[in-house]
C-alpha cells in the first residue's frame, strides 16, 4: 500500500513554475487541491474523520436496514442469509477499495459522474457522464425512498405489534409516513455542514448502541423460554420459500448485505465539506463497509439462532409485516417489541437524514456542472451565508416524493423496486469509472492518490469488483419468483433501463446544448489566481 504526503495531482501541471505547494492544514491545503481539480470552494469544511465514517455507516444503519430487509435474505434459510450476507459482504468490500482508490486520487462531490467523465475516452465521455451522473442521482433517491420506506413499514409495525396485529396495514398508510418522513429530512438536512456534521457523531453513537442492545437483548429475552437453534441450523440449514432453484434463492438472498452495506459513495459526495479528505474519504468507506459486514454478521447470527423451533415458514408469514419484529417478540414479549421497533425506526429516520444530505450534494455538484435538464440553474444556487445547498436538497425531495408513489401500487412489486432501484443505479454508477480505470486509455491517466495498493493489486481488486457489479446488476433484476404477474413483477429493469436510455436520448437531443461535462467554476477572486488553470489542465496526462 503507498501512502504519499502529498498528492500527485499537483505534480502534474504542464509549467514546472506553476507547481504549488499543498499547505499541510486541512483546511487550507483541501481547499487548494479543490482549486487544482477545478471547483471553488462553496460548502464549509466541519466534517471531521470520524464524522466522514458516520456519513456512510449513518446511510447504512446496520440494524435498521437489516430490519427491513431481513424478508430479502431468510427466504433462502438460515444459512442462505447467514452465507450470503458473508460472501456477498467480501465483495462489496472490494467496490469500497475501489471507490476509495477513486475518491483518494480526486475527491470532489461529482464523484463518480466527474471520474467516468476524466477516464473515458474524448469520443463518448460526455454522454457517458452524462447517463452516470443520472443513474447516480437515480439510485441515491431510489436509496433515500427504500430508507423511507422501510422507517414507514417499521413504524406501522410497530403499531400493529401495539394492537395485536389488529391493524390494517395498508400501501396508503405507508406512503403516508414515507412523505412525512421525507419532507421532515429536506428540513433536517437543509441545516448548516457544522449542525450536520454532528449529527453524524450523534447517529454513529445511536447505531452502535442499537447493535449492542439487539445482540445482548435478543438472545437473553429469547434463551429463557426457548433452546437456541444450534450450528447445523445456522450454518447449515438451506431451506427455498421461493419458486428458483435453491441455488440461485441463496444467491437473491446476497440483497439483504446488498441493499444494507451501500450508499457508501455518500462519503466521496460530502468530500468537499470534509477535512483532509483524500485519507477521510478511504476511512469512511472502508471503516463503514468493514463495521456492518462483522457487526452485521453477529446480528444475522443472532436471528438465525433465535428463530422460535426453527419455523421458518412462520416469521416469514409473520402478520407484524416484519420477520425481524416477530424474532423481537418471541424473546422479548410485546412491550420491549414495540420499545425496540421504535428505537429502530430512530436509527431508520436517521439514515433517511445522512442519505438525504448525500443525495443533495450529488444533485448540486451535477447542477453545478449543467447537468440537471432544465433546473440545473436554480438548483446549483448556493447561499454565501449558510453554504448549503437548499434547493438541491428540496429538488431531492421533490423527486423522492414522486419516485416513492411507486409504493402505492398494489402487492409488494412497487416497494420491492423501490430496493433494488437503489442497487441497481448506483452499481452501474460505482462500476462504470472502475471498469474505464481498468482500460488502456483510463490506466494511463489514472493517478494513484495517498491510498492505493500499487498498479498490480489495485487491478486485481478493480477486475473484482466490475465482474461483480454485473452480477449484482443482474441479479437484482429478477423477480422474486418465477411467476410473475402486475403485482409481482421486477420493475427495476423497466425504470433503470428507461433512465440509462432516456438519459442518452435527452442529451444527443438537447441537453449536449448545456452539458460539456465537468467544468470549472473558478471566477479569477481565489487565491493565487495566475496558477489557476481548468480542469483539463490541471487533470492532464501523466507526464
Amino acid at each position: 500500500m503507498t501512502f504519499s504526503p502529498v498528492h500527485s495531482l499537483h505534480h502534474i501541471q504542464t509549467s514546472a513554475s506553476e507547481v504549488r505547494h499543498i499547505d499541510p492544514n486541512h483546511n487550507l491545503g483541501d481547499v487548494e487541491l479543490l482549486h487544482q481539480i477545478g471547483y471553488k470552494q462553496e460548502l464549509r469544511r466541519h466534517y471531521s474523520t470520524i464524522q466522514v465514517f458516520g456519513i456512510a455507516f449513518s446511510i447504512m444503519g446496520l440494524l435498521p436496514s437489516i430490519a427491513s430487509t431481513f424478508s430479502m435474505g431468510i427466504p433462502s434459510g438460515p444459512a442462505g442469509l447467514v452465507w450470503g450476507w458473508f460472501i456477498a459482504s467480501f465483495f462489496i468490500f472490494c467496490v469500497g477499495l475501489s471507490m476509495s482508490f477513486l475518491g483518494s486520487a480526486i475527491p470532489t462531490s461529482g464523484g463518480l459522474y466527474y471520474y467516468t467523465n476524466y477516464y473515458c475516452p474524448d469520443s463518448f465521455r460526455v454522454p457517458l457522464s452524462f447517463m452516470i451522473g443520472c443513474s447516480n442521482s437515480l439510485g441515491l433517491t431510489g436509496a433515500i425512498c427504500s430508507i423511507s420506506y422501510g422507517f414507514a413499514t417499521e413504524v406501522l409495525s410497530a403499531v400493529s405489534v401495539s394492537k395485536d396485529n389488529n391493524f390494517d396495514v395498508t400501501n396508503a398508510k405507508a406512503y403516508g409516513v414515507f412523505a412525512a418522513c421525507i419532507v421532515s429530512n429536506v428540513v433536517i438536512a437543509s441545516l448548516t455542514t457544522k449542525h450536520a456534521a454532528k449529527f453524524q457523531s450523534v447517529s454513529i453513537c445511536v447505531n452502535v448502541f442499537l447493535v449492542l442492545l439487539f445482540i445482548i437483548a435478543v438472545p437473553a429475552g429469547f434463551g429463557r423460554h426457548n433452546s437456541f437453534n444450534d450450528r447445523g441450523f445456522i450454518f447449515g440449514k438451506f431451506e427455498n420459500f421461493r419458486e428458483w432453484p435453491i441455488g440461485w434463492s441463496a444467491v437473491m438472498s446476497f440483497n439483504t448485505a446488498i441493499w444494507t452495506i451501500g450508499s457508501f459513495d455518500s462519503v466521496i459526495h460530502c468530500s468537499e465539506e470534509a477535512l483532509n479528505a483524500q485519507r477521510s474519504i478511504p476511512v469512511g468507506i472502508l471503516g463503514s463497509i468493514s463495521a456492518c459486514w462483522f457487526l452485521g454478521w453477529v446480528v444475522i447470527v443472532v436471528c438465525a439462532a433465535c428463530i422460535k423451533d426453527g419455523n421458518v415458514a412462520r416469521i416469514i408469514a409473520t402478520e407484524t409485516g416484519s420477520p425481524l419484529a416477530q424474532i423481537i417478540y418471541d424473546a422479548l414479549g410485546k412491550k420491549w417489541t414495540v420499545a425496540f421497533m421504535a428505537l429502530i425506526c430512530v436509527g431508520q429516520y436517521f439514515m433517511a437524514i445522512s442519505c438525504m444530505i448525500a443525495l443533495s450534494r450529488q444533485v448540486w455538484s451535477f447542477a453545478r456542472d449543467d447537468g440537471l435538464p432544465g433546473v440545473y440553474k436554480w438548483v446549483k444556487y448556493i447561499d454565501p451565508k449558510i453554504k448549503v445547498p437548499v434547493r438541491a436538497t428540496i429538488f431531492a425531495g421533490i423527486c423522492a416524493l414522486v419516485i416513492g408513489c411507486l409504493c402505492i401500487i398494489p402487492g409488494t412489486a412497487g416497494s420491492g423496486a423501490l430496493f433494488s432501484l437503489a442497487i441497481a443505479s448506483n452499481n452501474l454508477a460505482w462500476g462504470m469509472p472502475v471498469f474505464l480505470v481498468l482500460l488502456p486509455y483510463g490506466r494511463k491517466k489514472f493517478i494513484p492518490g495517498p491510498f492505493h495498493f500499487g498498479h498490480i493489486i489495485s487491478n486485481i481488486i478493480n477486475t473484482i469488483t466490475v465482474l461483480y457489479i454485473v452480477f449484482a446488476i443482474v441479479m437484482c433484476m429478477f423477480p422474486e419468483n418465477r411467476t410473475v404477474d402486475k403485482d409481482s413483477m421486477n420493475y427495476t429493469c423497466v425504470i433503470n433501463g428507461a433512465v440509462w436510455v432516456l438519459s442518452l436520448v435527452y442529451y444527443y437531443a438537447w441537453a449536449w446544448r448545456t452539458y460539456t461535462g465537468p467544468k470549472s467554476n473558478l471566477d479569477g477572486t481565489e487565491s493565487d489566481e495566475n496558477s489557476i488553470r481548468n480542469v483539463d489542465e490541471v487533470l492532464g496526462e501523466k507526464a
